[in-house]
């Protein structure tokens, strides 16, 4: 079933960041990044049966606009924008689910708005500080910016498909180049990519030169997430050793839980969104 969500945008201090709001019932942020809303739409829509769900446009992203597109786009700036939309819609707490990037705003949120969060699940964040390969981790994602600034979107895209689908750690020397597209979805030797937009363009640069860096290199406050809401670190199923899911089950550790698996891999949530609609209110209802 699919629910007509309403849309509506929040000015912040540095932008103004699009929203939309489904359903009714306890409210809960459904975020990821750089994904915008509209890949979490069959998602929010089975939870919507019983909860008020928000998705939105990450700061500067999709719909949302930033007024200095130079500026770094952090975790602590994506929360700030997280918690002003929690109040806009009636001050929380909000649970929320947050996969990959957004999982990381997601801890940002929790440790610097610990009043607007109930319980919030991080689903495989992406952050390589806590790896013991953190060195290497950082490097490759230099190599990423470099490659967007010498040779745009597409070299960029690239070499980030190769880390993220990375299995292990990270080698001294790099990871190899991933097999992209997956074998049998190649297109035709005479097929031209589309031209991007230039919106399309511009979140590409914000992607790579403006949030990148700051999302894998956030450094969470254990301390300040063990005693402030409820965080569950959750890992796919069908994840391996991928810098996401190694990053995920140590943060588990540090916070001193097991991981909880939920259905697929990292974009399990596309691929399974019923599957997942369970895990998150099994999750939820552990909590109350």
């Amino acid at each position: 079933m699919s629910t007509q969500p309403s849309q509506d945008y929040l000015d912040v201090a540095d932008g103004r960041v699009y929203y939309e709001v489904r359903g009714s019932g306890p409210l809960l942020l459904v975020i990821g990044q750089p994904m915008t809303s509209a890949p979490f739409g069959p998602l929010a829509d089975l939870l919507a049966e019983d909860h008020t769900v928000v998705t939105y446009d990450p700061h500067a992203l999709g719909e949302s606009v930033t007024n200095d597109p130079t500026a770094d786009v952090t975790p602590e700036v994506e929360a700030s924008d997280l918690a002003q939309i929690i109040d806009a819609l009636g001050g929380g707490p909000a649970d929320v689910f947050g996969t990959s990037g957004g999982a990381v705003a997601g801890l940002a949120l929790a440790a610097n708005y610990p009043d607007k969060v109930r319980t919030l699940i991080a689903h495989e964040p992406p952050i390589g500080e806590l790896l013991p390969d953190a060195a290497q981790a950082r490097t490759a994602v230099d190599e990423i910016d470099e490659a967007y600034r010498a040779y745009g979107s597409g070299a960029a895209w690239g070499k980030f498909v190769s880390l993220v689908m990375h299995d292990g750690p990270i080698p001294d020397d790099g990871v190899p180049p991933a097999a992209w597209p997956p074998p049998g979805a190649e297109q035709p030797e005479d097929a031209a990519p589309p031209e991007p937009s230039a919106k399309q363009q511009a979140d590409d640069e914000t992607f790579f030169l403006r949030m990148l860096k700051p999302f894998t290199r956030y450094q969470p406050p254990i301390e300040a997430l063990q005693s402030g809401p409820r965080v569950v670190v959750a890992v796919g199923a069908a994840s391996r050793g991928e810098l996401a899911r190694r990053s995920a089950d140590a943060l588990a550790e540090r916070l001193g839980q097991s991981a909880t698996v939920f259905p697929g891999d990292h974009a399990g949530f596309m691929a399974d969104p019923a599957g997942f609609a369970r895990a998150i209110r099994e999750v939820l209802a552990g909590g109350r």
